[in-house]
């Protein structure tokens, strides 16, 4: 039992670390989309920083120093409101990407192009983002608001709420600096963002789902398995026009062996009914494990 404990805590330990690691990461690629992409063409990442931007344009006050300060009052309600690793590791990342943030501001931006930098900027800066949330984590702002809410309801998600609180400081960035351009170019970057934290934070595993209705279900079924290397599941149903009782199988497919799961059903019946649609995650055996 005393061997358990000992194990069970290493790797709570190891595990807080790595997230720790995997915060301080996302905070540097978040720091890159701001510095070197969206910070000097004066476009606008949204939450905390969004508003840093107008400070830095403004009254010329260095971006990191301004997203901590900002942030304080967050945190202090924060620390009420989660857990201590989370709020410890949020603060890590608050404070390395300021400090990435003023560092990478002193270097030349990669592009000049508002459009290109909004759009590459959006990409890694939601690439960022998303391992930052893949760590349990936060950079403070927005990132710490969307973490409370989705706590409370785990129905809403998180790409929904920073996109809203983010286009609501874009529109104070189009007030505050009087650029309707700026906005829309930022418009586009956040927009960009939020595709990429769907892509990366809430599962890349597209696959599709086959629902085969067949006389010969159990045929189709067992080439499937023997020549895909695929299970099916079989649900009796009742076509309403002909009054006939038939098990349909479904199946959840890679992409790659789409095509040959519809050969496989139309050699054994070519009269066999397929519909095919968009599975946006699948988890279990053979797909995505079930932890994250």
């Amino acid at each position: 039992m005393l061997n358990f404990k000992k194990s069970n805590s290493y790797k709570q330990i190891n595990k807080f670390f790595l997230e720790m690691l995997g915060t301080i990461i996302g905070s540097f690629f978040m720091a890159i989309g701001v510095s070197l992409f969206l910070l000097p063409n004066q476009l606008s990442s949204g939450g905390i920083s969004g508003i840093a931007t107008i400070s830095y344009y403004l009254f010329s006050l260095p971006m990191g120093i301004t997203i901590i300060i900002i942030n304080i009052p967050l945190f202090v309600f924060a620390i009420f409101k989660v857990g201590k690793s989370f709020f410890i590791k949020s603060v890590i990342g608050t404070i390395f990407l300021s400090f990435f943030i003023d560092y990478l501001d002193k270097f030349q931006a990669l592009t000049n192009d508002n459009l290109l930098a909004s759009i590459y900027g959006g990409i890694i800066l939601g690439i960022g983002t998303a391992i930052i949330l893949k760590s349990h984590s936060s950079t403070g702002g927005s990132d710490l608001v969307s973490y409370i809410i989705n706590k409370q309801n785990p129905t809403i998600q998180t790409s929904k709420i920073l996109v809203i609180i983010d286009a609501t400081i874009i529109f104070l960035n189009m007030i505050f600096l009087k650029e309707i351009e700026i906005g829309l170019y930022s418009a586009i970057s956040i927009f960009i963002m939020g595709k990429m934290l769907d892509i990366l934070f809430e599962g890349i595993y597209f696959t599709k789902l086959a629902i085969i209705i067949s006389d010969k279900s159990q045929e189709i079924a067992k080439r499937i398995e023997k020549n895909i290397k695929r299970g099916s599941t079989g649900l009796y149903g009742k076509g309403m026009y002909t009054g006939e009782e038939k098990l349909i199988l479904m199946c959840a497919v890679s992409r790659n062996n789409l095509e040959k799961l519809k050969l496989e059903a139309k050699s054994v019946d070519p009269d066999s009914f397929i519909i095919i649609t968009n599975s946006r995650e699948v988890v279990g055996l053979g797909f995505k494990e079930g932890h994250s």
